[in-house]
C-alpha cells in the first residue's frame, strides 16, 4: 500500500491511498492520519479511488480519523471509493456516518455539517 498527502491552499488535505488496506498495511494510513489530524479543525479527504481491498482495520482507521477530526471541529471525508468499497461502507453502516463522495472535488466542495 502507498499513501500520499497533498495540502491545499485552503488548509484542507487530501490523503490518497493506493493498494490493499488491511492488517499488514493499515498502520501506514493510521500514522498518516494522525499527522494530518494533528491541527485545529482539520479538513481531510481520503481518496479511495485506487484502494483494491479494505478489511476491518482499514475501516477502523476511517472511524478513528472521523471521530478525531469531528472532536476538534473538523471533518474527515471519504472520496471516490471503488464499487467494492462503496458497497462495504454501506453494508457496515459507515457511509451515512462518514461523508462519502463520488470524487475528491465533491468532498472538498461539500459544505461543513
Amino acid at each position: 500500500m502507498h499513501v500520499s498527502v497533498v495540502g491545499n491552499p485552503d488548509s484542507s488535505v487530501v490523503v490518497a491511498v493506493r493498494g490493499n488496506l488491511d492488517l499488514d498495511s493499515a498502520a501506514v494510513l493510521t500514522t498518516t492520519l494522525d499527522q494530518v489530524l494533528d491541527r485545529p479543525s482539520p479538513r481531510v479527504v481520503v481518496d479511495l479511488s485506487e484502494v483494491e481491498f479494505c478489511d476491518s482495520t482499514g475501516l477502523s482507521a476511517f472511524v478513528v480519523g472521523h471521530n478525531r477530526a469531528t472532536a476538534t471541529g473538523g471533518w474527515l471525508r471519504l472520496a471516490a471509493p471503488t464499487a467494492f468499497l462503496a458497497d462495504l461502507l454501506e453494508t457496515v453502516g459507515l457511509a451515512p456516518r462518514i461523508g462519502v463522495y463520488p470524487t475528491v472535488a465533491d468532498a472538498l466542495a461539500a459544505p461543513a455539517g
